[in-house]
């Protein structure tokens, strides 16, 4: 079954296409106050926008929301913990760098947030980050060891999730053993109400040999950006590498999006918050001519390309993808909450999940 995820914002929202002057949440600059302004004062603030966004994602139809690592945005695992508090069906996936803290630290605050929601967690593990963001939080590792304790944070973690020891055992040997380059343990593992828990279901991503090798033997979704001569050569690589691994992984796709009810009116759109950064129309080279549009980057997206187009458009896009074999796609657009329902209300029901759109008259039956 096709898995659709909503991108949260990390730095605020709005309406406005330069990221600096998106004020929901209480980023950006000030807002002006007028008699008719609803500054929200007492028990209203920045995370009420985060839980709406949640909120507007389950509403929608969607399966889940991704809380993304950002360095200088609002911290992943906070997020997490609200959305899931926030919700009853949605799943939420944690973006975070394993120099977030051990893994058996993680493990514990997983389980945790698995057992209070119903096991509704996931993890994204950020392994790619540059330079400056590691010399930032104090972390030295760098270059393909990134890879290796990513390896050994995964093997560890799921280790101590999955080797209980015997209860009134004590520390005896009965539990989890790890020797390794980045971690050490020595019988570890969950007790009680933190045992028999399902492991968070764990996406990656990356088109390096390191990172395709990583989830072929660790991962349970990989996800891609879209490039433009498509994703079709990295995916069998991953596929490949799995499958001598005896492992089969999922196969995901990052896209931000734009679907008006008319091709006129969505490229209008992308055209409008083009000109409202750059002060001119942008280039006709950046358009792919199949509704993929290489823009988004300079609109704030953390990728480049993404679609563009009628809701029958994006719909069908978005099925020739999962006829090409994509399973999970982590879509985005701002505002957020009013681009959620877009896609919910108009776009989603439109995807059939055997590759196919569908008919008008068929989505509504």
């Amino acid at each position: 079954m096709t898995e659709f995820l909503w991108r949260l914002p990390a730095r605020g929202d709005g309406r406005r296409a330069e990221p600096r002057r998106r004020n929901r949440g209480g980023f950006g600059a000030p807002v002006a106050v007028t008699e008719a302004t609803d500054v929200r004062q007492g028990r209203f603030g920045p995370f009420d926008d985060l839980h709406q966004v949640v909120h507007a994602a389950e509403l929608s139809g969607l399966d889940g929301v991704l809380a993304p690592y950002d360095p200088l945005g609002e911290e992943s695992w906070i997020v997490t913990g609200g959305a899931l508090r926030a919700t009853r069906h949605a799943r939420v996936v944690v973006e975070f760098q394993p120099a977030f803290g051990t893994p058996v630290y993680a493990a514990k605050v997983s389980t945790t947030l698995q057992r209070i929601s119903h096991g509704r967690l996931a993890w994204r593990i950020a392994v790619e980050t540059d330079a400056a963001d590691a010399r930032a939080r104090g972390d030295r590792v760098t270059g393909d060891d990134r890879y290796a304790r990513a390896a050994e944070f995964l093997t560890v973690a799921r280790g101590v999730w999955n080797d209980t020891p015997i209860p009134g055992a004590g520390f005896t040997g009965t539990g989890f053993d790890f020797a390794g380059d980045h971690y050490d343990v020595i019988d570890g593992g969950f007790r009680g109400i933190l045992s028999g828990l399902p492991f968070p279901t764990v996406y990656l991503s990356g088109t390096s040999p390191q990172a395709i090798d990583l989830s072929a033997r660790h991962g349970d979704v990989h996800v891609f950006t879209e490039t433009p001569e498509g994703i079709a050569a990295t995916v069998a690589q991953l596929r490949e590498r799995a499958a001598a691994a005896r492992r089969s992984v999922r196969v995901g796709l990052e896209l931000p999006i734009i679907a008006r009810e008319t091709e006129q009116e969505a490229w209008a759109r992308a055209r409008r918050q083009w000109a409202e950064v750059h002060g001119a129309p942008p280039a006709l080279d950046l358009e792919f001519g199949d509704g993929r549009w290489a823009g988004f980057a300079e609109l704030g997206y953390p990728q480049s390309i993404g679609l563009v187009g009628s809701y029958e458009q994006v719909a069908q896009r978005l099925s020739d993808y999962i006829d090409a074999g994509i399973e999970t796609f982590v879509l985005s657009g701002h505002p957020h909450i009013e681009e959620l329902h877009r896609t919910g209300e108009h776009l989603l029901h439109l995807v059939d999940p055997t590759g196919r759109i569908l008919a008008a008259e068929e989505a509504t039956a």
